[in-house]
């Protein structure tokens, strides 16, 4: 799973690329269809979007109805992306990559 700097969850909607990177000068990545980022893994280009405690819970809620999380787990996630973000040093995507591995 990766979250977009537009706020989207990455699932099928990409196309395929090649980069320069520090590694290759023809190096095979992926971009996002929808808004055109493309990623570059390769020297450490992840997508850093901070946001909002209310952007994170609509996010958060968007995920579970993806992956139809039961509401026992979609509370505990929602609680625990809540308290991940009031700790103010992370990242979106560290902050939904650490929450579901605290399920």
């Amino acid at each position: 799973m990766i979250l977009c700097e537009c706020g989207e969850f990455i699932t099928t909607e990409t196309f395929k690329v090649f980069i320069k990177t520090s590694a290759n000068p023809s190096t095979p990545t992926f971009g996002h269809t929808k808004c055109g980022r493309i990623f570059n893994f390769i020297d450490g280009d992840r997508p850093k979007k901070y946001s909002s405690r209310k952007e994170l819970k609509n996010l958060a809620i968007r995920f579970s109805k993806k992956y139809q999380m039961d509401y026992g787990t979609f509370e505990r996630f929602l609680i625990e992306i809540d308290r991940l973000k009031s700790s103010g040093n992370l990242n979106d995507q560290d902050i939904f990559q650490e929450a579901l591995c605290r399920l």
